[in-house]
């Protein structure tokens, strides 16, 4: 069976080596110098709120799993809804040759909402953290599975993240990834981080809705905790929040409704 994480690893490293020939990483650092602090993304997912969890929204076109999401795509206008209904923070995918994403749509969503926003996609490489915060972002995706057991670089990207005042999402799935993550939560500053359990296997890219319910025991609740891909139901959500989880993560259901507003009362109402 074929590994689609690692595929799209290989494709990533290629792609941030064309990109730096084209933007050289020296012009992101200077972009990046005189912006004012990130949004605090980490407070907008761990805060107590009174619905019970707090809402990552995800503006997402497409995945390699289901693909074309929403035909009629208009991440500004899917960013005013998300935020209209409540959403805590909002997830733009900018991955273009998997999802479709651009980043692009990561600024356009930071200029028009003001609530935190978080870059998903990919990141192995110190220039897309830069990059990331160039455009807008107040909190990245590091994909634990994506970096080796023994890799000090997945630090370094932590240590950078937190220099330039973006939250990090650590997210993994096995009971391996999280063991070794766990201990990361806070590394190298308190509230820059926070753990996330992804239901769906970036392997081979099927879910388990109880991925989270059997690996919420062995994270930190108290420090946050964020369920990821695959709700579809009200009572999905229930589950999530039963076993602790802080923030829920969810994109596909939502843009695959004609009526964003309406799913997204059916489902946190």
């Amino acid at each position: 069976m074929a590994n689609i994480l690692k595929e799209i690893i290989d494709y990533k490293r290629s792609e941030v080596a064309q990109q730096k020939t084209i933007v050289p990483i020296e012009q992101l650092m200077e972009q990046v110098r005189e912006l004012p602090r990130c949004r605090n993304f980490h407070k907008a997912v761990t805060k107590q709120n009174p619905r019970g969890i707090n809402v990552i929204a995800e503006i997402k076109k497409a995945s390699p799993s289901a693909g074309l999401i929403r035909p009629n795509f208009d991440p500004v206008q899917i960013a005013k809804i998300y935020e209209q209904c409540g959403a805590d923070a909002i997830s733009v995918l900018t991955d273009e040759k998997y999802f479709q994403g651009k980043l692009e749509y990561l600024t356009q969503v930071k200029n028009t909402v003001s609530i935190p926003v978080l870059r998903k996609d990919f990141i192995i490489d110190e220039y897309q953290i830069y990059e990331a915060r160039a455009a807008g972002a107040d909190a990245i995706l590091l994909i634990a599975e994506a970096f080796e057991p023994t890799e000090g670089r997945f630090l370094d990207l932590m240590i950078l993240a937190a220099e330039l005042s973006l939250t990090v999402l650590l997210e993994v799935h096995c009971a391996d990834s999280l063991l070794r993550a766990r201990s990361m939560i806070g590394f190298p500053k308190a509230h820059y981080s926070v753990i996330g359990i992804n239901n769906r296997n970036l392997e081979t890219m099927k879910v388990d809705l109880n991925t989270t319910v059997r690996l919420a025991e062995l994270a930190d609740v108290q420090k946050g905790l964020v369920a990821e891909s695959g709700f579809k139901t009200k009572s999905d959500v229930e589950k999530v929040k039963r076993c602790g989880a802080s923030a829920i993560l969810i994109g596909e259901t939502l843009c695959k409704s004609p009526d964003i507003a309406e799913k997204f009362r059916e489902l946190f109402s």
